[in-house]
């Protein structure tokens, strides 16, 4: 696992009191924590969202967290998507696998069992995106991120890491909006006024750095986040 990367949790449970102790003790452990109440407000801030684990109480005011699953495995297949129920009947249990959890924990857990198996899951996933490929295609760029270099033509430019990780994040959500809280906690592992600034400096210079391709663009969508896109030839 990539041991400087802070992993995102995108965590829905009504019970207050629950909810905020647990992700305290997570956010105590390294981890950000995107906590919701209800199911369709967890749905609402999903969409475009860049997170590495779901964990979901299965009873969810709104819409259920069976459905929100659903709606999830939709936009996503392959996040990792944790249970939290206080019910142990088999059908449940066979429901919820059959429409794309990864793994169920019975209520009343403890916070090491569920670190447990979020750990697991976080392994699977950063041996899995190791495979892939670490140069990619940026309209007439080539990007290596592994090495921070962005190249055009014969010139090349050598990227700071945090360059290199919110460029890396923006493409991999081509056309699709990433929300300023997203990237925030996600790179910079807090969401507020100072560090917002800082991400738009660091936006500004994507920009000026890619500004040899008039096919790409990072828009800015007003109060909401970035949306990386990159024009198809016709």
């Amino acid at each position: 696992m990539e041991q400087d990367k802070q992993a995102s949790i995108f965590y829905v449970e009504d019970d207050e009191v629950l909810g905020y102790l647990t992700k305290d003790n997570l956010v105590l452990n390294g981890y950000a924590v995107s906590h919701f109440l209800d199911g369709k407000s967890a749905l609402k801030n999903f969409s475009g969202a860049v997170h590495d684990i779901c964990i979901i109480d299965v009873m969810l005011p709104e819409m259920d967290g069976y459905t929100l699953a659903e709606k999830i495995r939709e936009k996503n297949k392959e996040i990792p998507i944790i249970f939290l129920t206080a019910k142990s009947l088999k059908e449940d249990r066979i429901k919820g696998l059959q429409i794309g959890a990864d793994d169920y924990i019975t209520k009343p857990f403890s916070i090491e069992e569920l670190i447990l198996k979020i750990e697991i899951f976080l392994k699977r996933k950063y041996i899995h995106n190791e495979n892939k490929a670490s140069i990619i295609n940026i309209g007439n760029y080539v990007f290596d991120h592994d090495n921070l270099m962005l190249g055009i033509g014969d010139s090349e430019k050598s990227l700071t890491q945090k360059e290199g990780d919110l460029l890396k994040l923006l493409t991999e959500f081509e056309n699709k909006i990433v929300k300023r809280n997203v990237i925030l906690e996600r790179l910079w592992g807090e969401n507020d006024y100072f560090h917002g600034r800082s991400m738009d400096v660091f936006i500004s210079r994507l920009r000026k750095y890619l500004k040899e391709d008039p096919s790409i663009k990072i828009e800015n969508v007003h109060g909401v986040g970035f949306r990386f896109l990159k024009q198809q030839n016709e």
